[in-house]
């Protein structure tokens, strides 16, 4: 039998030129925090040292769940954008076999938006009535600005982006990311940036994933009553909820799907059986669909993201 057990993963911080200092003093300055993925190493525990990707390789259906997954299927990211991102789209996963390779997939993520300068704003989608052909000549003339569509964002704003839609990040937002495992980026414009190594704009791939019709779709974060789970997204990847925890409360994975627990405000007490873990602002804990019940309390009052 191989051990199960509240996992903790070592995060990885990425510099990014459009980056910040919110998620760690860096110069360059670091734009992305991944907490949970494939490659991250666990820190606790009989898996201690272990990448997330050995243990799902080990555990398979008893970590993820009852659908089985050839890779561990999500990574979770946080972003600290203090300059605008390019302007990018995703393939599908059909897309990214034929583009990107065989054993590749596509990339659908959602935003849930933690902090926001007044004045933040986002591109989500073009234009409506924005055609095919006219967004292929906007994307190979560089007048992509000309046809998408801003939109300003607030905290607890979340917006689903699914692949083929064409999107941007602006600056003063530091968000939670959701996401399929993939990291293929297809950027349509860079912002006059020079054409440093590895931001390289994709023209012609952009041209072929992008979808005028997709359009984020946005949902606002309700005042709900006490431990209530409100669904912020959900597709064939993954859910999204937010949940408060004014009171405690017990969770069971009960071998349907992991959850993946992310402190975004407060903090919290995890509990299973006799083991306690105090998880700080940030902080995530992947729960294996084969732990079972497990016991939450916020310290005084927090708020958690659920992936599954």
């Amino acid at each position: 039998m191989m051990p199960i057990y509240p996992l903790i993963c070592q995060p990885q911080y990425f510099q990014r030129v459009w980056g910040g200092q919110r998620l760690q003093a860096s110069d360059p300055p670091v734009g992305e925090m991944w907490a949970v993925y494939e490659g991250n190493l666990i820190s606790n525990g009989h898996w201690q040292g272990c990448s997330l990707a050995q243990v799902h390789q080990a555990l398979g259906r008893q970590l993820t769940g009852k659908r089985a997954a050839e890779r561990f299927p999500l990574l979770i990211k946080f972003l600290d954008c203090q300059d605008w991102l390019s302007v990018q789209v995703h393939p599908n996963d059909e897309q990214a076999r034929q583009l990107a390779g065989a054993d590749q997939q596509g990339k659908t993520e959602v935003w849930h938006i933690l902090a926001a300068d007044a004045q933040a704003t986002i591109i989500a989608g073009v234009k409506p009535n924005v055609s095919a052909e006219q967004l292929a000549h906007a994307i190979r003339s560089g007048t992509i600005l000309q046809v998408v569509q801003n939109q300003s964002v607030q905290v607890g704003d979340t917006f689903f982006i699914a692949a083929g839609t064409i999107h941007a990040l602006g600056p003063g937002l530091l968000l939670y990311e959701l996401q399929q495992t993939s990291d293929i980026t297809y950027r349509v414009y860079d912002w006059e940036r020079p054409a440093a190594a590895g931001r390289t704009l994709h023209i012609e791939q952009s041209v072929a994933v992008s979808d005028p019709t997709r359009q984020p779709v946005h949902t606002l974060l309700q005042d709900t009553a006490p431990a209530v789970r409100q669904i912020l997204a959900e597709c064939d990847y993954f859910k999204l909820e937010s949940m408060p925890l004014t009171h405690p409360l017990e969770l069971d994975t009960s071998m349907d799907t992991m959850l993946i627990l992310t402190v975004v405000e407060g903090s919290a007490e995890l509990r299973w059986q006799g083991q306690i873990w105090q998880l700080p602002r940030f902080q995530s804990v992947l729960l294996p669909a084969a732990l079972g019940k497990v016991q939450l309390c916020g310290l005084p009052t927090a708020r958690i993201l659920l992936a599954s």
